[in-house]
Parts: structure tokens; C-alpha cells; sequence
């Protein structure tokens, strides 16, 4: 058993481990540039931040009205998105401590997205973030996306953990959300600050207001030991 007791950490990948919304804005802008919708801005794709490529897609055919399937479109942005993501894909350098920090303690870990399985894959593979993070769960796999609980419990099934005992990493709203639905602590780092007012927010045990750059690996396993103080 970790030091750390029956605790277990589950991680949001985009914008939580890793700086990938970049990446996922570009192949946005491009697949939609190609379907007759130029022009989309990164103030459009932040209202997308924390929602699965799924959802996303889905949103996009009704409010673009664009006939493609949601198949053909995810197969699309998934390319695109591959072709970015292997060239660079930027961890966190507090985030790659922290992990490293959890798993010399024996902190059993997760990674819980809305991204695709091979996109998961590929970033953890490209960052070496998979030699700590093994158990993956992607929204693809489960009914329902953030901010429905589904991902973080299928996370905690596979780790063997209850619930309870979970504490998930999140950037955004809808990750924040679901955490609690699953009855889980969380820890949230907004990745768009002007979000960090928004009612989900509120339901963090942790909140980083000043995101990435408030986040550190040592206060946070501090508040995991101690979630009543506050690094």
C-alpha cells in the first residue's frame, strides 16, 4: 500500500498533464476549414475545452451545419490531430513531477479523457508519461462523457478503488463536474482562467485559480496528506 493509504489519483490528460489544446484547436480549425466553416476561432474552441471529441463533433454538425457523419469527422480530426500531437506535445513540468512523485510512492494512478483511445495513447507514449500512467480510460469507451461521471468511474473500476477513496486532476468544467458527480475530490487548475468563477469550480476541494502556473507537485501531495490545509 502507497503512503498515502487507499488513496488513488485520476488525471485528466488535455490541458491537465499536458499543453495539448493547442493541437486540438489547429486540427479543429483545419477540419471544419475543410467541411466550409472558416474562420473558427480560438474563442469558439474554448467553449469545447473539457468535453469529449465526441461531443464536440456532434455540436459542431448542428451548429455549422455540416452533413458529414460524426464518424467521418472524427476520423478526420483524429488524423489531423495525430499528425500535430507527434511532433510535440508539451507536459507540464510541475504535472511530470507530480506523477513522478505519486508513483515512487506507490499512488495508484489513471488517466481519465475525452479524447480518443489511440490520441490517448500516442501522447503518453510521445511524453513517456505511459510508464507511470497504465490505466487509461477514454470517453469512447464508456455512454457518456464529462460532465457525466462515467470516465472517472470506469477509472476507479479498473484501479480497484472506491469512489471515495479518488482524487481526480482537472482542468476544466466539465471534468470538475463530473469528478463530483462520481463523488470524488478533486483538484482543479482552470485552463481557461476566465472559467474560474464557474458554479463547478466551486465543488473542488483544490482550486489553483492561477492554473499551471499555481500548480506545484509538492503542495499538492501536501494537500492529498492533509486535505483541510492548503498549500
Amino acid at each position: 500500500m502507497s503512503t498515502l493509504g487507499t488513496l488513488s489519483v485520476i488525471f485528466d490528460l488535455d490541458g491537465t498533464l499536458v499543453d495539448s489544446e493547442p493541437h486540438y484547436y489547429e486540427a479543429g480549425r483545419r477540419t471544419l476549414a475543410a467541411y466550409g466553416v472558416p474562420d473558427f476561432s480560438w474563442a469558439e474552441h474554448e467553449r469545447y475545452v473539457g468535453i469529449s471529441t465526441r461531443e464536440t463533433i456532434t455540436d459542431w454538425r448542428e451548429r455549422y451545419g455540416i452533413s458529414a457523419s460524426v464518424e467521418e469527422l472524427l476520423a478526420v480530426k483524429n488524423r489531423r490531430y495525430l499528425e500535430l500531437a507527434g511532433a510535440a506535445t508539451r507536459v507540464y513540468p510541475e504535472m511530470r513531477a507530480f506523477v513522478e512523485l505519486l508513483a515512487a510512492e506507490g499512488v495508484p494512478m489513471a488517466v481519465a479523457s475525452g479524447s480518443s483511445p489511440e490520441a490517448i495513447g500516442a501522447i503518453l507514449a510521445g511524453t513517456g508519461l505511459d510508464a507511470q500512467l497504465r490505466i487509461v480510460v477514454s470517453a469512447d469507451e464508456v455512454a457518456h462523457g464529462k460532465p457525466a461521471p462515467d470516465v472517472f468511474l470506469e477509472a476507479a473500476r479498473r484501479l480497484g478503488a472506491d469512489p471515495a477513496d479518488c482524487v481526480v486532476v482537472e482542468d476544466a468544467a466539465p471534468g470538475v463536474a463530473a469528478a463530483h458527480a462520481a463523488g470524488m475530490r478533486c483538484i482543479a487548475i482552470p485552463y481557461v482562467a476566465a472559467q474560474a468563477d464557474a458554479a463547478e469550480f466551486a465543488t473542488a476541494g483544490l482550486l489553483l485559480r492561477g492554473g499551471q502556473a499555481e500548480f506545484t507537485a509538492r503542495a499538492a501531495r501536501a494537500w492529498l496528506a492533509d486535505p483541510a490545509g492548503r498549500p
